[in-house]
């Protein structure tokens, strides 16, 4: 199993929060929380924090490379490469330690690379939030050159394999017993050479231009929430997959609903009379309007729930929401004459007492 330099760089007990005797199911139960955590979909910007921690957890939540670590953590980086010798492991892991204790350069790093990663953001309507949409963002960055598509040679041509590394993109430097690989520098690392560049891209294979990528958004999608497309961010090099894309959604308001995760919201305004003697609504929501019962003796601020009238389900959530109702009496302002008699008779009829409760003064 090949020792990896961070190894010796990185506490893996410290970054997941456990004491080095802690078990399996311990170190998994750390793990899960502190992935839920620094999740780059619930937390922007924690990207880097979330790679450390899974980087961690793979090692130490795999009984092997557990032990290779401990063995190593204990041993050193000196003790280790020792070891390494007397055991005819590959030189390769050994050049990687050396590089790192010596300053003789960067590592790995040749061959195929992922693409690096792209942000951009979409501005919706509450509507297009709720229901989900299909749209276009945006994006400005590095991405495959258009007139070679990220070869990076030119139009009729194609790259060869390195005759120097024969495509593997190392060659060995033998100093005696030492023996050190290191990126090719006939092909810079990459395995193949652009005999003829591309004119547009002077062989790299890509370019920096502003395009418009076409995203499907889902239902109920909140404001501040990102997205990650899959591939369709930076463009990966030497043959290496493309980056993602991430979209930070921004979501306007409406003038009429309100939200509460999958549940809409609405106020809707009644009269007393509707409150006390029971009566049938009509009730507004995001696509037809629908009739609501509201029994006698309803109470101001009382709230009724209208199923399957809230976020539109999708394959994530076959569920759809609700529309949640708060009923509103109307106190009006203003009354006539008559308006005031009849309210003064029904308060007599009425004979209510409703501080009687309370006792004391407030009885009067």
């Amino acid at each position: 199993m090949a020792v990896q330099r961070e190894w010796f760089e990185k506490d893996y007990y410290k970054i997941l929060g456990v004491q080095k005797s802690a078990t399996d199911k311990e170190i998994t139960k750390a793990y899960r929380k502190l992935a839920k955590q620094y999740h780059p979909d619930a937390n922007p910007g924690s990207e880097d924090k979330f790679k450390e921690v899974s980087a961690a957890y793979e090692v130490l939540g795999d009984e092997a490379k557990r032990k290779e670590y401990d063995e190593a953590k204990d041993r050193g980086p000196i003790g280790h490469m020792a070891g390494d010798f007397t055991q005819n492991i590959r030189t390769e892991d050994i050049t990687d330690l050396l590089g790192g204790l010596f300053n003789r350069g960067k590592s790995r790093g040749t061959g195929p690379q992922r693409g690096a990663d792209q942000e951009t953001e979409v501005h919706l309507s509450f509507e297009e939030a709720v229901s989900g949409v299909t749209t276009a963002v945006t994006v400005s960055g590095e991405t495959a050159c258009v007139t070679c598509a990220g070869t990076g040679a030119a139009p009729g041509s194609v790259p060869v394999t390195c005759a120097r590394c024969q495509g593997s993109g190392r060659v060995s430097d033998n100093q005696g017993f030492f023996s050190f690989s290191q990126p090719c520098p006939a092909c810079g690392g990459r395995g193949v050479r652009i005999e003829k560049p591309c004119p547009t891209c002077g062989g790299t294979g890509s370019q920096t231009r502003t395009r418009k990528v076409n995203i499907r958004i889902p239902a109920g999608v909140e404001s501040g929430q990102r997205i990650r497309i899959k591939g369709r961010g930076g463009p990966g090099k030497a043959g290496g997959p493309n980056g993602d894309l991430l979209v930070t959604v921004f979501v306007s308001g409406h003038k009429t609903f309100g939200r509460r995760g999958k549940d809409l919201t609405v106020s809707v305004p009644i009269t007393f009379a509707e409150a006390a003697l029971g009566a049938t609504v009509s009730i507004p929501t995001l696509e037809t309007p629908v009739s609501l019962k509201i029994p006698a003796g309803t109470k101001s601020g009382q709230t009724f729930r209208v199923r399957g009238r809230g976020v539109e389900a999708s394959k994530k959530d076959p569920t759809p929401g609700d529309l949640l109702v708060s009923v509103e009496i109307l106190v009006p302002k203003e009354l006539d004459r008559d308006q005031i008699r009849a309210l003064e008779q029904l308060q007599k009829a009425l004979k209510q007492e409703p501080r009687k409760k309370l006792g004391g003064e407030w009885t009067a």
